[in-house]
């Protein structure tokens, strides 16, 4: 089997930073931004971590094309280094392999963190490498305490906020794998759902059951209502959930029939003199393609 060629030298090159061309220029704006804050404070924390990625040399004057890393070479600029490591590309293209980027989850930046703390880093050089205050650190830190290892596993590749935990830890085991795993199904892991959800949650399935509920601008008897409507959405919700298969299957038979049906001319005439209505919804089936129309 012939070997597939490397799009990337193995090694990476250190290569002073005048002899690296960028492929694009950079607003002056880019300057104040967040994440070009975040890469500045990391490099002169920890060093650059990730290479940059260069095109091969020009036979001639020996410059290279930069082809991804534009903002880690504006701030390495700025902080006076003089040379970077660098992935040279076998071809001279203007292609990044980080053009497809799978965002970190929530879970896994905490098992990350914990990993740099057992391994001596502390919670201040962590802030001052990412930029952020210590005691964002400490809560991502502390993202999964009071969390179930069941509810865990379903929020393993989402993002959320550090404050989620908070939320859930006031309740049960069971109602937090029910409440994850309807924020999950919803596609809305935020915390303005988790408190709606902890609103709507009986005081049987709190930890602390003596302690009245709080939220802010829902007065007692709209959280009682909150708990009824809940429980009945979540209910309708579920059987949706169970049915919702088998009625896929069962409009796909029908829509299929029907089409059949209608692709009889006689049948559409009498239908379209007599039940010209029935004809449209009918039609309206066949041209379906989901429950969602």
């Amino acid at each position: 089997m012939a070997q597939l060629p490397l799009a990337f030298l193995l090694d990476p090159l250190s290569i002073p930073l005048d002899q690296i061309l960028p492929s694009r220029k950079a607003l002056s704006r880019i300057l104040t931004t967040r994440k070009f804050m975040q890469i500045q404070a990391s490099i002169k924390a920890v060093g650059l971590i990730e290479p940059l990625t260069v095109g091969p040399a020009d036979g001639q004057t020996g410059y290279r094309v930069l082809l991804d890393g534009h903002l880690r070479l504006l701030a390495l600029r700025t902080l006076e280094h003089t040379e970077a490591p660098c992935l040279e590309s076998t071809d001279d293209e203007s292609y990044t392999y980080n053009t497809k980027i799978n965002r970190l989850s929530s879970i896994q930046e905490h098992v990350m963190l914990c990993r740099a703390v057992e391994k001596g880093v502390t919670a201040q050089r962590l802030a001052d490498a990412l930029d952020l205050d210590i005691s964002t650190i400490t809560r991502k830190l502390n993202l999964l305490d009071g969390i179930c290892a069941e509810a865990a596993s379903l929020l393993k590749d989402q993002q959320f906020a550090a404050d989620l935990g908070t939320i859930l830890k006031k309740m049960k085991p069971m109602r937090q794998v029910e409440c994850v795993e309807l924020m999950v199904d919803a596609n809305c892991v935020t915390l303005a759902y988790a408190n709606a959800l902890y609103a709507a949650t009986p005081a049987s399935q709190l930890v602390d059951a003596v302690v009245a509920k709080k939220v802010a601008g829902v007065s007692p008897t709209q959280m009682a209502n909150m708990e009824r409507e809940m429980g009945s959405l979540q209910e309708q919700y579920k059987l949706a959930e169970q049915n919702f298969s088998q009625d896929v299957f069962n409009l796909l038979l029908a829509s299929k029939f029907l089409s059949k049906w209608l692709e009889n001319a006689e049948i559409q005439r009498y239908l379209q003199q007599h039940y010209p209505e029935i004809l449209t919804e009918l039609k309206f089936i066949v041209e379906c393609e989901s429950l969602d129309a």
